[in-house]
Order: structure tokens, then C-alpha cells, then sequence
């Protein structure tokens, strides 16, 4: 047996906390880790094990009308505007100031995951992530959260379309 001391259990962040809880309430199974920042998609996917596909940004979208929705985006790809505010249904659709991000979701930039949302928001996922396991913001930042994506979006109530384009095709 080592006679090492342990480490002591990191201390619960409050991203996390917002984030375990609303995953419990709905019944979905996540998993967090602990990982470094990451200078490029392919590194962060290397890092986490995934292919870069693997790894789903949350956007929060804003509307004419001051709401929002997330849209779940793997990497490679980005929103396909056109796509996007054909299924919504509505002719404006933009990225918000960060500040407005945060206000309307309660998570910075680059945390922000539709889970433990200061607003349950509508979520669209591009169809791409069905029956995928995915990596993506976790509440706080150098963490990862891992999630069944059929799971989140049943959870979710998501709107599963074609939101997206690769990245080298933005329309």
C-alpha cells in the first residue's frame, strides 16, 4: 500500500453543481472531467479520446424578440443561418454579445451547456450528434461533460434538423 496522502476531493464549482442537479432532475446520466485547455478542436479531441465531431458547442441564439435557444453544433461544423431560422421559423436569428449570453444561460462563454440553464431555452440539435456519446461545456471552465446525445435530446425535448454546414462552408 502507498504511503502517499491522497488528494483532497476537489472543491465543488458552481457550474457543476447547476449542472449535476438539473442532469439528476431529468434523469440523465453525465459524466465530468477535469481537463487542460486546449489550443485547437483536433487537440481538445485528442485530450478527450473523441474524434473532433465528438466534441458539440452550445450556442445561444437570440431572437428578434430578446429569447434565445441553444443550438448544438459538433465540432468541424458551425449554424447554417439559413437552415437554422428555417426550422425556428422566423427571418433574424444572431450570436449575442457575451454578456447577454451569460445573462440569458447563467454560463460564460465556453462553459455553457443547456444543462443546469438559468432558463430552459428550446434546444436544436443538428441531426448529426443522434446516437453519438458527446463531450461538451460543463458549467465551468477546464472541464468537460460527457452525455449520450439521444439522451439529452430526449431529455431535452430537442428539435433534431440539419442546422449545420462544415466549417470551410458557411452559408
Amino acid at each position: 500500500m502507498s504511503t502517499e496522502a491522497l488528494a483532497p476531493a476537489p472543491e465543488p464549482v458552481e457550474g457543476h453543481t447547476r449542472v449535476t442537479d438539473a442532469a439528476a432532475s431529468r434523469g440523465l446520466e453525465i459524466e465530468i472531467r477535469e481537463r487542460p485547455a486546449a489550443r485547437s478542436l483536433v487537440e481538445a479531441a485528442e485530450i478527450l479520446g473523441i474524434p473532433p465531431s465528438g466534441i458539440v458547442k452550445t450556442l445561444v441564439v437570440k431572437r428578434s424578440d430578446d429569447t434565445y435557444l441553444f443550438a448544438l453544433v459538433p465540432g468541424g461544423r458551425s449554424i447554417s443561418w439559413p437552415k437554422l431560422r428555417a426550422v425556428v421559423g422566423v427571418n433574424k436569428l444572431r450570436l449575442p454579445e457575451p454578456e447577454l449570453a451569460l445573462a440569458a444561460t447563467g454560463y460564460e462563454r465556453g462553459t455553457i451547456v443547456p444543462i443546469g440553464s438559468t432558463t430552459d431555452w428550446p434546444v436544436y440539435a443538428d441531426e448529426s450528434i443522434v446516437g453519438q456519446r458527446i463531450a461538451m461545456g460543463a458549467g465551468a471552465h477546464g472541464y468537460s461533460l460527457f452525455v449520450d446525445a439521444d439522451a439529452l435530446i430526449a431529455a431535452y425535448g430537442a428539435t433534431v434538423a440539419d442546422i449545420t454546414v462544415p466549417e470551410e462552408d458557411r452559408s
